[in-house]
Order: structure tokens, then sequence, then C-alpha cells
């Protein structure tokens, strides 16, 4: 009898333990969902279908010479002004990303020249165009545009800092895969599913690198380590598509 008590007294204590609050920590269900770039996956940056997400650096809206083509995001150069393009410009997200994942593909005109620019701080007043912040990787058709006979200014390169290898891009009109990392300092390029390039922002030997460079004189150029990103309005027709990115 005294054995028997015992096991309901402990059985008893064990059913009182079993809270409704312990229950519900163990389903884990957030009270609201989760976004798909807070959970770190993929996230698109262009739908194919529309702008939406982007705008004209420094404006609220597309310029009408950035189009939406059988699912790419194109610039059509038809109607150049200086070095871009009439109703055109450098367009960057709505967005500011820090740590990330970038990937897209991406194909030139012959004789083209485009960029993929991020770390943009948007602030007109103070920097005129994307590229006076931001870092670029360069698009470019290597065959025939003439800055590809300039060292660090091919497709694939950091522009003007980091000579990008192996040379693995596409001819004009061909699609290039490529994808952007930069994670807490460490930057690494890959283009047709090789690694072209890697190095780490911010340390001295960036600096170095930097006050060699083109950007040099520039406030502040290499040091943001957040911003928005910029597909580049050269002047040249180019074309973008599955643009997608993951926060890391």
């Amino acid at each position: 009898m005294i054995k028997n008590s015992l096991r309901v007294m402990l059985l008893a204590a064990l059913i009182s333990c079993q809270s409704p609050e312990t229950e519900t920590t163990m389903n884990n269900s957030p009270e609201e969902p989760t976004t798909a770039a807070e959970a770190g996956e993929w996230e698109p940056l262009f739908d194919g279908e529309t702008t939406d997400g982007w705008h004209t650096y420094g404006k609220q809206t597309v310029g009408n010479a950035w189009k939406v083509v059988d699912g790419t995001l194109h610039l059509d150069a038809a109607n150049k002004k200086d070095w871009q393009t009439s109703d055109g410009g450098d367009i960057v997200t709505d967005q500011e990303f820090d740590n990330f994942h970038l990937k897209l593909d991406w194909k030139i005109a012959e004789n083209g020249n485009s960029g993929i620019i991020f770390y943009v701080q948007e602030d007109p007043g103070k920097y005129e165009y994307t590229w006076s912040t931001g870092l670029e990787m360069q698009v470019l058709d290597n065959d025939g545009h003439p800055d590809a006979k300039i060292h660090k200014h091919r497709a694939g390169d950091l522009y003007d800092l980091i000579a990008s290898s192996p040379e693995n891009v596409k001819p004009a009109g061909e699609w290039n895969q490529v994808e952007i990392i930069s994670d807490k300092g460490k930057l690494e390029f890959y283009q047709n599913g090789e690694r072209v390039l890697v190095t780490t922002l911010w340390n001295d030997s960036w600096k170095n690198l930097v006050a060699g460079s083109k950007f040099a004189s520039m406030p502040g150029w290499g040091t943001f380590k957040s911003g928005k990103i910029s597909l580049q309005d050269h002047g040249d027709n180019v074309w973008f598509r599955n643009i997608m990115i993951k926060r890391l």
C-alpha cells in the first residue's frame, strides 16, 4: 500500500509540472512570421515583372530607360546623354545591406560597360554618384571595350583595386552568373562557378590599396560597412536577371 501511494504521489507531481507554458515553449511557434531575410534565406531583389524595390539614385522612381523585358531588367541605351543614358542613371535598391551574399546573371552588348556596385551611400548632396562611395564588380565586354586594356578594369575585377583570376567571362551577348559575398570584412567574387577574387576589407592593407587607387581622394570611400546595391548605367545596353540576396 505504501509503495502504491508513493507511485500515485510521484505521478501527480509529474503531471502538475507539465503546465501550458511548458507546452508552448516546446512548440516554439513565433507570434509573427519570420521574413526570408531575417531567416537568412534567399530574397529576390527583382521579381522579373516590375522594378519594385529599386529607384534611380537620388530619385523616387526608376528612369524609363530601365525596362523589364522577358524576365530581365534591361537598360535601353538608345538615347545616350554624355556617358550615361537619357532618363536612365544608376539604379539602387530601396533596402540597405551589411553582410550579404548576392547573386545574379548579367550580359552586356558589344563594346559595353556597366557594373554592380555595393555599400552605396545614397546622399546625392554629398556624393554625386553611386561609385563615389560604393565598391564595384566590373561588368564589361573584355573583347571590345577600351577599359579592358586597363589592369583592374576588366570583367570580374574589383574595379581599379584588384584584378580577378581566372578570367572566365563569356563574350558580349552571353549570360554570366556572378556572386558577391561580403561577410564581416571578407569579400569574395565568383564568376561562372569559379572564385575569381578574395580580399579583406577595412584593415591596413585595404587602406593602403585604396590610397593607391583613383578613389583615394573620395571622402570615406572604402570605409562603409553597409549600404545599397546598385546596377550601373554607363551608357551601354546591359541586361540583368535572377537577382537575389541572402543576409548573412
